[in-house]
């Protein structure tokens, strides 16, 4: 790292640091602390959600699926992916988040709670906090260990006569940084700095995908991507029947999980509460669809710079030291892992390299805040709480939710220093996430637009797709000792020997594992809903709506009417002529690349072309295309970031603050209905 490049680093966290003392004077109750105060514009919630996708773990993960499936993937996801049709409908129709916004809950439990039950909320709360820990103890061990390869530092250190490993030295200074940023002032300061690092890190994607694009040249990229194996290619989606995990299947389960579990995995929950307007939540979504051109163009160009550097002749000597440094971790898979920043280490020039080491420090800071936001407010909001028979002050119940964040903080800190990953990053996410969302995807689908959905049929569910999730784990990684230790140690080691020659690797990945699991926990919900409903929910409270409504509503342009096309992709008389053209405008793009795809398979099957056009085809795609769109978001999202804080700041200084609206469904009621608090008896249940 040269003077520049520390430089770099230093003013983005000097800034950050000093906005987020700054914000501490606006936290005066549990709601701002937890949603912000619920002030949030669109702008603001893409840009600052946003963030938590900007981390080194997430940075490495996407790497290690660009060299198992390379261009081929995008292929394949032009159809599921976050800005295809099928995404875009449901972010555009607000599918969930508004109708979520709309019960004013602050946590997905607290919603469990006022549709089914108090036990089925605690369940929930418990069940998620479990299941996002272990989706989060392994990001801050990845994000360290990366700065560890990246820059070059020793592996370990020597503390007090103790040799200790360089990679959790870092993690105590990043969470310990996280920590800092988050308990001064909870979502209010998550929103704020997490909302100008975004506009940064914007900025330094574009930078940095457009110097890295003259760092190595095409025509060895190309080399590297037209030398694959048969049946592996990088480049032709036709040809990657031999491709594990990474592939048509891998897509198509993802994409089906991903609307499934539409806001059900809670990291970054706080995001879904904070929005000023259902309306606003809803266009914060779709917003976000358009800062994905940056991200992805960044991490394209890198994967294909660190792919290049560790495979092509011209840079046989340096990928020979990767591959040394790499081949003395003590495991297969961080060595996998850690190749990627040892390449870009040693080719990334000065500037650059500090201008991504900023990125990924403020997306690991970013990042790790949500987190440890997420997971500790539900550990006291959805089990602690609803235990507890005596209210909280409100500053008693802050400091509780602060102490929690500081208890995720020394979990992840402990979790990713001794626990050894087995499955790539993405897979393992892929399970962990769907412990939780196995089960809940279709218990907040069917609360929220099914009113014969009931308690039973919830809890049912919920114990269906997590014990098969959590089962799943458990054979996938004791699949070996099962079979190598304990079925011999019981006698049956013909039988043993036989299914680990037929199976030397459990046969499900983890994104089979929860496919399977949320189809079956679907399939459970209905049918004993359908068995044990008496009487419909009444969705008109739960929803706050026509004689429940608590505040404002945006009546929209009611005397308009919406033409057909419009409501067929979710476009309602909320949407105003700026919100039409955004929505419509990440639409026809994602139609026009489905039109790519349609017609350039059929084309194919006819008349396949070279490998050759089709690195043309993905240079033009996936680099030239979306860097243009992403210049243009950067200069776009600033100005909307910059006036969204301000009106966020004068609606925070505007606010009248309530000190009953903590999360408790008894004071929410008591609150916003004028009743004595007594929750509403659901009919089914």
């Amino acid at each position: 790292m040269h003077f520049i490049d520390w430089t770099l680093m230093a003013l983005p966290f000097v800034i950050i640091v000093s906005i987020a003392l700054y914000t501490r004077r606006y936290v005066r109750s549990v709601a701002d602390f937890m949603a912000g105060g619920r002030h949030a514009g669109p702008y603001l919630l893409s840009t600052a959600g946003s963030e938590k996708l900007a981390g080194a773990a997430l940075f490495v993960a996407t790497l290690e699926r660009f060299a198992t499936a390379g261009f081929t993937y995008e292929w394949w996801n032009q159809l599921l992916s976050q800005v295809g049709p099928i995404f875009l409908i449901v972010a555009i129709s607000g599918f969930v988040i508004y109708r979520y916004r709309q019960t004013r809950a602050l946590t997905l439990a607290q919603f469990f709670e006022m549709r089914y039950s108090r036990r089925f909320r605690l369940f929930a709360g418990m069940l998620a906090f479990f299941a996002g820990i272990l989706n989060f103890g392994v990001i801050p061990a990845i994000g360290a260990r990366f700065f560890v390869y990246f820059l070059g530092l020793p592996t370990s250190l020597e503390l007090f006569a103790f040799t200790v490993p360089t990679f959790v030295v870092l993690m105590v200074c990043f969470i310990g940084a996280a920590v800092i940023s988050t308990t001064v002032g909870g979502q209010v300061t998550i929103l704020v700095t997490d909302c100008v690092q975004g506009m940064l890190t914007q900025i330094f994607y574009v930078v940095i995908a457009v110097v890295m694009v003259g760092v190595v040249t095409w025509p060895q990229i190309e080399h590297v991507l037209l030398t694959q194996p048969a049946g592996q290619s990088l480049v032709n989606p036709f040809d990657t029947f031999k491709a594990k995990d990474f592939n048509l299947w891998f897509v198509l389960m993802l994409a089906f999980a991903n609307i499934y579990g539409t806001m059900a995995f809670q990291n970054g929950h706080s995001f879904n509460s904070s929005a000023a307007t259902p309306h606003d939540a809803r266009m914060g979504t779709i917003l976000g669809r358009w800062r994905y051109f940056a991200m992805n163009v960044v991490t394209t160009v890198l994967g294909l710079c660190a792919l290049t550097f560790l495979q092509h002749p011209d840079f046989a000597a340096g990928a020979a030291q990767v591959q040394q440094v790499a081949g003395q971790l003590p495991d297969a898979r961080a060595a996998a892992q850690m190749q990627w920043p040892l390449a870009l280490g040693q080719i990334m020039p000065i500037g650059i390299k500090g201008l991504l080491c900023t990125v990924l420090l403020m997306g690991i800071i970013a990042g790790d805040g949500i987190a440890m936001h997420s997971w500790g407010s539900i550990l006291i909001q959805d089990v602690i709480m609803p235990l507890k028979k005596r209210s909280l002050s409100v500053t008693q119940h802050l400091w509780l939710l602060r102490l929690s964040i500081i208890g995720v903080a020394v979990f992840a800190l402990f979790f990713g220093a001794l626990f050894q990953q087995t499955d790539q990053l993405f897979l393992w996410w892929g399970v962990t996430t769907s412990i939780f969302v196995g089960g809940a995807g279709i218990a907040i689908i069917g609360g929220l637009y099914w009113g014969r959905g009931t308690t039973a049929g919830a809890w049912a569910g919920m114990l269906t797709g997590s014990i098969l999730c959590v089962g799943g784990i458990l054979l996938q990684e004791g699949h070996a000792y099962l079979l190598m230790d304990l079925l011999p140690a019981w006698g049956f080691e013909a039988q043993a020997a036989d299914l680990l020659n037929r199976f030397p690797k459990f046969p499900l990945n983890g994104m089979q594992i929860a496919f399977f699991s949320q189809l079956i926990a679907i399939a459970v919900y209905i049918v004993v809903s359908l068995l044990t409903c008496r009487q419909p929910h009444d969705m008109d409270r739960l929803l706050n709506r026509g004689a429940y409504a608590v505040e404002a509503q945006d009546p929209g342009n009611a005397a308009k009417k919406v033409p057909l096309l419009y409501r067929l992709v979710g476009i309602d008389e909320h949407f105003s002529r700026s919100d039409r053209f955004v929505a419509l405008g990440i639409f026809v793009w994602a139609i026009f690349w489905v039109l790519v795809f349609v017609i350039g398979s059929i084309v194919y099957l006819i008349h396949p072309w070279s490998d050759k056009t089709w690195a043309f085809y993905w240079r033009v795609s996936c680099i030239w295309l979306p860097l243009v769109i992403a210049a243009v978001t950067t200069i776009w999202f600033t100005i909307g970031g910059v006036r969204d804080l301000q009106v966020f700041f004068r609606r925070l200084r505007a606010e009248k603050v309530d000190v009953h609206d903590d999360g408790a469904v008894a004071h929410a009621a008591a609150a916003d209905h004028g009743t004595s608090g007594q929750k509403q008896q659901a009919g089914c249940r």
